[in-house]
């Protein structure tokens, strides 16, 4: 006999997917912004520092060096 759940069960494991799915494409799209857009990260360094430090050591993990200190150059000169 094969066991079906029941419609909560079924409710619930739907919500937790979509959440999840919206969490995965939120983060993806993020990142994204956040990689194209020296702009978009100077605005994330005032409102949320922690998330751009998790996008800086994530580039610098995946190879990519230099991003933090071009941004702080380019934030420096224009104060200036």
């Amino acid at each position: 006999m094969a066991r079906t759940m029941d419609p909560l069960a079924k409710k619930i494991f739907k919500g937790v997917l979509v959440a999840e799915l919206v969490g995965i494409f939120g983060a993806y799209f993020l990142f994204k912004k956040m990689n194209t857009s020296q702009d978009f990260r100077q605005t994330m360094s005032k409102k949320f520092p922690f998330i751009l430090e998790v996008y800086y050591k994530s580039t610098e993990h995946s190879g990519m060096y230099g991003i933090r200190e071009q941004d702080q150059e380019k934030w420096l000169n224009s104060k200036n």
